[in-house]
């Protein structure tokens, strides 16, 4: 399932840039629905590319024809991504730590200057293969991305302010 998501943040690219590759902040997004916890991996910087794996753990609600497949408690995740500092490109893939032959997700995103503030243009597919329910958990999965970024907007304007 393609998706594409934009967020509008009140401040500048370079300062949404630099909040989404420090792991003070990116510990923070376990304070996002439907996420339980965040933890950066790995990160390392190579002049204005820095790259960087953050793991998360998927903690909501799922049907039981979804745990009938999926532990719950297996549902993490190391979202690793590449992110340029000069051209505001992020490339992202999700590599799932269990079922990884069940999910694959990939994503960029491009943070342009909006006015006085910065626009975040998310764009990128999911797909799950389980037969039957496959199409309706990337629907779940697309919608807590939608409602994740929504409040990411809200952390991220309220780190940036401080």
């Amino acid at each position: 399932m393609n998706f594409e998501i934009v967020q509008d943040i009140s401040a500048t690219v370079d300062a949404v840039d630099s909040a989404l590759v420090d792991p003070s902040f990116l510990i923070r997004m376990d304070e996002l629905p439907k996420l339980g916890t965040a933890e950066v991996v790995d990160q390392r910087r190579d002049g204005d590319i820095v790259y960087q794996d953050v793991r998360y753990l998927f903690e909501a609600e799922m049907s039981r024809a979804v745990t009938r497949v999926v532990d719950p408690k297996l549902m993490t995740w190391v979202e690793r991504s590449e992110c340029d500092l000069t051209t505001h490109i992020t490339r992202c893939e999700i590599l799932p730590d269990h079922y990884a032959g069940l999910l694959a997700g990939r994503y960029q995103s491009i943070v342009v200057g909006a006015g006085t503030a910065a626009r975040r243009t998310i764009s990128g597919e999911v797909k799950v293969r389980v037969p039957l329910v496959g199409g309706k958990v990337e629907g779940a999965i697309v919608g807590g991305l939608r409602e994740n970024a929504a409040a990411q907007v809200a952390l991220l304007d309220s780190w940036l302010a401080r």
